[in-house]
This record gives structure tokens, C-alpha cells and sequence, in this order.
């Protein structure tokens, strides 16, 4: 749900510039915003998963979430005559769903390495992780499917509003603790975790991890930024907000088989590393044919 939210947007980002008579730039920071505050919310949402725990942070995720697709509801109501203060509830509402959105992405390890032994935990983790792109898939169809005409934005806040609503009564009903009560694994009994600021240091003086988290970040942004622009790069040659969804869905299923096979592979053989290597090259290469194929050449 959150990953719809963050990308409601952006497959049909020309429509919605027409329909709130903004910009394009002014659309792009619908989903742009998102990553500015998972920077900062990013350590936050890490100290609340160390300190307060799995269950709190879910719950708060969700919470968060279902207020900010309300608040992008009340853009479209007309009763309200918002005028062309419309967009800053659009923006703000945009804003409490990022907040969430650092709480949930950052939760499947802390689910594998509490509910899960040590033999399923990538196929755990890798799972639960593969509902960030389907919500990401979900955007790109279902966005372009529900606005054929601007005027059709409001149905489709209402539509993502749904699972919004749904998760947050879910979580609120259904969790109830944040640790099961039998330990599934000696080290999920006897956790060796830092404290939150005691790690954080470790962390900034190992340099593997920084190598990591340098080639983790690149991989990150060329995706989030394939997900949030696809629309308008496509669309700028011709192309169809349909024709670009689907391309954006490709990109996504793609994703999730090869994290599926990936997940089983080094579950099996445990070559973490070399998996690791072999794909980044592979979409290092990928991202060299896409930008020889989309040149004004082309």
C-alpha cells in the first residue's frame, strides 16, 4: 500500500499536472518527496524498530499511511473549494505516507531475524521484500487503467485509498506481539545487536558496509528513478501512458522473479557476494542499452 501511494502519481503524471493546474516538476515532487524524508525518518524508523519493536512500528507505518491517503483525498472534494490550495493537500498528505514508508521497507530483516530460523531467512526476508515492487507494479497499472481522462483522479485517490484503510485496520486488529513466543533460533533468542547509536558508529567506520550501502544507494536511486520518470520519458517520445505503465510493470515483474530465484539460489548455495556482483553488472549493462536506446539518436 505504501508503494502505491508513493507512486500514484507518476504514470499518469501529465494528466495530473492538467487536472491541478500545476506543473510537471510540481507532480515529480509528489514522489521525489519520499526520498528526501526517508533520509533523515530513515534512522528514525531504525531506532523505533530497535527500540519499540516490530509490532509499534507496523502499527505506526500503517497509521501514518491511511492519514496521509485521507488527507489526498480531501484535494479532490469540491465542496471544499480548495482552489489552488488543492495541491499542498496533495503534497501534504504525500508526506505522512512517506514517514511510513522508511517504518515498513526496513521491516522484513527485523521480521526474518525474529520469527524465522537461520535456514529460511533470505527466502523470509526476500518475500516479504517483494511487496515493495508489487506495490510498485500495482501503480503502474492500475494508475493509467483508472485515469483514461483527468477527470477520473478523483476515483483513482479513492481507489488507493482502500488497501490504505484495510492495512491500518488489519495491523491495528491483528498484530499483537512483537516477538513470537517460542524463539525460532538460538541467535533470535540471544541477539547480539548493538545499541542504536553504539551500531550506527560501527557502521560508519566499516568500510565494506559503506561500499555496500554506496552500491545498494546507486541501485536504489536508478530505480526510483526509472519507477517516478518512466511516464514522462516515454511519453515526451510518443508513447502512451498505457504503453509506459507496462513498461514500468515489465520492470517490476522482472524484478520480482529474478528476487524470487535470487532468494531461493543463495538460500541454497550461500554466494551471497557473488550474486551481489553479477548483479550489479548485469544492471549496470542495462542501464547502458536503455540510455543508448532513448537518446535523441534514437
Amino acid at each position: 500500500s505504501t508503494l502505491q501511494l508513493w507512486l500514484t502519481f507518476a504514470p499518469v503524471a501529465d494528466k495530473t499536472a492538467a487536472y491541478f493546474h500545476i506543473s510537471l516538476e510540481m507532480v515529480n515532487w509528489l514522489s521525489t518527496v519520499y526520498l528526501l524524508i526517508s533520509i533523515p525518518f530513515g534512522l528514525v524508523a531504525t531506532w523505533v524498530l530497535d527500540s519499540m519493536g516490530l509490532r509499534c512500528a507496523v502499527i505506526l507505518s500503517a497509521w501514518l499511511n491511511m492519514t496521509g491517503s485521507i488527507i489526498r483525498g480531501f484535494s479532490v472534494l469540491k465542496f471544499l473549494s480548495l482552489g489552488s490550495q488543492s495541491y499542498w493537500y496533495l503534497f501534504i498528505g504525500q508526506c505522512l505516507c512517506a514517514l511510513a514508508q522508511p517504518l515498513i521497507i526496513f521491516s522484513p530483516t527485523k521480521l526474518a531475524a525474529l520469527w524465522f530460523p537461520d535456514h529460511q531467512r533470505a527466502t523470509a526476508n526476500m518475500i516479504a521484500s517483494m511487496s515493495n515492487p508489487l506495490g510498485i507494479l500495482i501503480a503502474n497499472v492500475l494508475s493509467p487503467a483508472l485515469v483514461p481522462e483527468g477527470k477520473h483522479i478523483p476515483l483513482m485517490l479513492g481507489v488507493y485509498a482502500i488497501p490504505a484503510v484495510t492495512a491500518c485496520a488489519l495491523a491495528t486488529v491483528g498484530i499483537h506481539e512483537k516477538v513470537p513466543p517460542t524463539p525460532p533460533s538460538a541467535s533470535a533468542t540471544n541477539s547480539t545487536s548493538q545499541p542504536f547509536l553504539t551500531g550506527l558508529k560501527m557502521l560508519l567506520r566499516n568500510k565494506p558496509y559503506i561500499i555496500l550501502a554506496v552500491c545498494f544507494g546507486g541501485g536504489i536511486g536508478m530505480f526510483t528513478c526509472f519507477s517516478a520518470l518512466l511516464e514522462q520519458i516515454l511519453c515526451e517520445k510518443g508513447y502512451s501512458n498505457e504503453f509506459a505503465g507496462l513498461n514500468g510493470a515489465l520492470f517490476t515483474v522482472c524484478g520480482l522473479l529474478g528476487a524470487f530465484l535470487l532468494g531461493l539460489y543463495v538460500d541454497w548455495t550461500r554466494k551471497f557476494i557473488e550474486s551481489t556482483k553479477i548483479s550489479f553488472c548485469l544492471s549496470a549493462l542495462a542501464s547502458i542499452v536503455f540510455a543508448v536506446v532513448s537518446s535523441p539518436l534514437h
